[in-house]
């Protein structure tokens, strides 16, 4: 469906589009990407961070060479053949399809058509790349996902399917453990999923937002007649006209969907207006021209100076958002006693999840006289509370359901633009849509915490940890978001996996005019990992020992306590971690070593939910609805393996849903907590489905059940019980039928709660990472333990901890986001640091299984532990190579960073 356009500055372009003859009338100014994606509905190649030519999702072919199409402008293909994944012949894409599933090249997906059409004309070019030939030609895109290992190695079995070589063969099994290619992989890499931004309707205006100007200034008026005077707007919104609510937020609502005339901006993010049009090219230029009167105030940036009595009240509450304690023993007496003290501050930066998706939502009419909104959240229950309340509707009035999520990493925990979009397709009753461009995403969504940590922390002469005495203050930006929880988090894994007899830490989370900060990957761990990490090192060497033997020895054991006061009562494998890395470390010149340990579930006395229902359709297909979003983890295809593990039933008789349309409401997809809850509550509803079935004949006799594993890459169809019943009859007798699945963890309590055995969390996930550098101080390789409880999908594990330690690597050495007066300096995606594929080093991934007796199969969470003790054993590397002690994040000046941005850089000097 086209956009209209301004007939007085088109031009008309002819040229061969996927073998076909194609002439269009565009904007002069437009690009390739408009041109396919608004005039032509070609929606493989992406719009991730136009018009930067920086990652590559929008990749295109012409006259048979990889160009990136958001860059070139259209008329410039004025009698070229161009073809897009929709346009490859069909032998090519089964191969690149089957290539990057079976290798576990895809995750969220988004970044991948793009990657697959440089990867068909790579091949064309040269049939057998090596793998550092590949890598090159990856130079020029991003992936935040897979860390690019499972990419080159896709685009390795491609070439051999290309050359008609015997690939491996595919792991048969679709049960827990099994290697189930990813759910909907295939469509995710030829470009056939939607995203919400590839979604058309009738009659769709398009909406872009008007952003605050400055940190910290009082709106006198805004003035929209400017761009109410453009042909095409429809129309101009701002708080006047919200009828409900319009603070909202996860758990404190302060954070305006729309600021009004006579209120203070609080950051650069605040949206003032939305301008409602009939293309997105006539809504940003409108945008542009509403007229904003300002009475600019000095912004308080300084979390610090915030918290000065006389600092101007960001809230009517004040600054401190909150303040998170944990003391136990006699911190000053057992330092006082230690034969070793070491006392540090450290620094860690402000970080940009920059998921490639940028933010997007649509919102239609309903015919029931609500709304259908199309969401990315990673909570659409959350997402439907927080905008009945600002429509001022009864929640049964919204539809949400989740849109394909093309990366979140918590960047798409709280709303970002669904409020707006929802209100505006309401005032104007017609679907309306909104995407962010990437410098709009910049302004808009939390950021990971920058926290200043100040330690002191002892040991006897053994080099057994004594008393830690902590104090941490996050900037936690201008909004609360889920700030509180992050800076507990901080708070209650100070010490790590180590048992340490005398603690007291404080972390503190402070309002600032800077953009709000959030959850992201890890929720405040990393920070305090690389801290007490470090200071690991430090006393390792004051005693004598290595940084192995220094973890080893003061390494939590069952008995012991975490820094929370939890006991370790259930197995957990944090010590078979370090062993499983020990011989790497010690045969390395320079190596550094970290341990990591993250939470599975919200905890701290907040109840964990799961919730999943199975309806059997028409079709004889089983429809599971989870609360969850699928955002690349793989969420969904481990909860079919879970049905196929308790009903016996192939894996392509489910579907997975997640919408509003049944009650499984269960919260954030947050925590590492996911797999955990889903899987549960999918289990619980199997087996009343099992029930049923058997009632109906199957599974087949007992004998047979002794060989699923070789069964369930069959069609259901294929095999039947004694009876003669086959599975297909069988779900076919329960048409319509619904199962509801529940499963709920309530006996955690809060954090320095007063009880003699307090329970934070109801399960933790550990991990011993090693860096090694090369003798020029380059990344050389890591080596990553993970204990993950039991391993659901192989493929879809390593993927994680692959593309975490890539997140990881890149907070160590080259991510920031920085604010200078509250105004975000980040110009473009390539100044946030991102490391590309040949930044990347070998990375040997070693999953250990120490089941969890209260978890499905056994099975914990492992989205964000993978990147806990990365910067840590980063930083640890860099001091065995140059001896330089670093407590602030990014290590920019190390060489490991040094080569990155020169990759003809050369090491001056090494000290001894």
């Amino acid at each position: 469906m086209g956009q209209p356009a301004d007939t007085r500055s088109t031009r008309q372009v002819n040229f061969t589009l996927n073998g076909g003859d194609t002439t269009v009338l565009v904007d002069k100014d437009a690009t390739l990407l408009d041109m396919l994606r608004d005039d032509l509905g070609i929606t493989s190649p992406k719009n991730a961070c136009q018009p930067q030519a920086q990652c590559g999702c929008c990749t295109v072919l012409v006259d048979g060479k990889s160009r990136l199409s958001c860059v070139l402008p259209a008329y410039k293909v004025e009698g070229k053949h161009v073809t897009t994944c929709e346009g490859l012949s069909a032998e090519i894409r089964v191969h690149l399809a089957e290539a990057f599933v079976e290798a576990g090249g895809v995750q969220c997906g988004f970044c991948i058509p793009g990657i697959a059409m440089r990867a068909a004309a790579l091949i064309v070019r040269n049939p057998n790349p090596t793998r550092a030939d590949i890598v090159k030609e990856l130079r020029g895109h991003l992936c935040r996902c897979t860390g690019y290992v499972k990419i080159v190695d896709a685009i390795q079995l491609y070439a051999r399917l290309r050359r008609g070589e015997p690939v491996p063969a595919r792991d048969p099994g679709s049960g827990v453990g099994a290697r189930l290619p990813r759910y909907r992989g295939a469509e995710a890499v030829l470009g056939e999923r939607r995203f919400v931004d590839d979604l058309r309707v009738e009659n769709m205006a398009f909406a872009a937002p008007t952003f605050a100007e400055h940190p910290r200034a009082l709106v006198k008026s805004i003035d929209p007649a400017a761009a109410l005077a453009m042909p095409g707007v429809t129309r101009v919104i701002t708080a006047a006209d919200v009828p409900g609510e319009r603070l909202v937020g996860l758990l404190t609502r302060d954070w305006p969907v729309l600021v009004g005339v006579g209120e203070e901006t609080r950051c650069v993010g605040d949206i003032l207006a939305v301008v409602v049009a009939d293309s997105t090219r006539t809504a940003r230029k409108a945008a542009e021209r509403v007229v904003v009167d300002y009475e600019v105030r000095a912004p308080v940036t300084d979390p610090r100076a915030a918290l000065e009595p006389d600092a101007p009240k960001i809230h009517p509450g004040g600054n401190l958002l909150s303040r998170s304690a944990i003391r136990y023993g006699d911190v000053e007496r057992a330092l006082a006693a230690s034969t070793h003290v070491v006392e540090q501050e450290f620094t860690t930066q402000r970080i940009e999840h920059l998921f490639l998706e940028p933010e997007a939502c649509l919102a239609a009419p309903a015919p029931d006289g609500g709304l259908h909104v199309f969401s990315q959240g990673q909570g659409v229950f959350d997402d439907r509370r927080q905008i009945a309340s600002v429509l001022n509707l009864p929640e049964d009035k919204l539809y949400v359901e989740l849109v394909s999520n093309g990366g979140a990493f918590g960047g798409k925990e709280d709303l970002s633009v669904q409020a707006q979009t929802a209100l505006a397709a309401w005032l104007c009753n017609r679907p309306v849509k909104m995407v962010l461009t990437r410098p709009e995403s910049f302004r808009l969504h939390p950021k990971r915490h920058p926290i200043r940590l100040h330690y002191q922390v002892g040991c006897d002469a053994e080099g057994h940890l004594t008393a830690v005495h902590a104090r941490m203050i996050g900037d936690t930006g201008a909004y609360a978001s889920v700030g509180a929880k992050v800076l507990e988090r901080t708070g209650g894994h100070a010490c790590g996996p180590f048992k340490v007899p005398n603690l007291d830490v404080e972390a503190l989370a402070v309002y600032t005019n800077n953009p709000p900060c959030g959850a992201m990957r890890g929720f405040g761990v990393n920070q305090a990992s690389f801290a007490m990490e470090a200071c690991l090192d430090m006393l390792a060497e004051k005693v004598g020992i290595d940084g192995w033997e220094m973890r080893w020895r003061n390494a939590l054991d069952l008995g012991d306590r975490l820094s929370t006061g939890q006991r370790m009562t259930k197995p957990f494998g944090l010590k078979k971690t370090l062993l499983a890395v020990r011989d790497q470390y010690r045969a390395a010149r320079y190596a550094g070593i970290a341990c990591g340990v993250k939470n599975v579930g919200l905890g701290n006395g907040v109840p964990d939910e799961g919730k999943a229902v199975l309806k059997v359709e028409d079709d004889g297909t089983i429809t599971i609805r989870t609360g969850f979003t699928e955002m690349g983890q793989g969420l969904f295809t481990v909860l079919i393996q879970t049905a196929v593990e308790e009903t016996d039933l192939g894996p392509e008789t489910f579907r997975v849903r997640t919408d509003t349309s049944v009650e499984v409401g269960c919260g954030q997809t947050t925590a590492s907590r996911g797999t955990v809850l889903g899987c549960h509550a999918v289990r619980a509803a199997c087996a009343q489905l099992q029930a049923d079935l058997a009632a109906a004949g199957w599974p087949p006799d007992k004998d047979l059940t002794q060989r699923r594993r070789e069964r369930r890459g069959k069609k259901p169809d294929s095999f039947s019980g004694a009876s003669g019943v086959s599975a297909c009859s069988a779900v076919r007798n329960l048409v319509g039928r619904e199962y509801r699945g529940e499963w709920a963890y309530t006996e955690t309590v809060p954090l320095g709660a007063d009880v003699e055995e307090p329970k934070t969390h109801l399960t933790y996930g550990f991990a011993t990472q090693v860096v090694i550098l090369d003798d020029d101080g380059r990344l050389k390789k890591v080596i990553a333990a993970h204990d993950v409880g039991r391993i659901m999908n192989p493929t879809l594990a390593e993927g994680q901890i692959e593309g975490a330690i890539h997140m990881g690597l890149g907070y160590a050495l080259t991510e920031d986001f920085p604010c200078d007066g509250g105004h975000v300096q980040a110009e473009n995606v390539k100044t946030c640091g991102v490391l590309r594929a040949p930044d990347m080093p070998e990375i040997e991934v070693i999953l250990i299984e120490e089941q969890d007796p209260e978890c499905p199969y056994g099975a914990k969470g492992l989205g964000e532990i993978g990147l806990v003790p990365t910067a840590a054993a980063v930083n640890g590397a860099l001091y065995a190579y140059d001896g330089v002690r670093r407590c602030a994040l990014p290590m920019k000046d190390a060489p490991a960073a040094q080569a990155i941005h020169n990759p003809r850089w050369k090491p001056r000097r090494r000290q001894s």
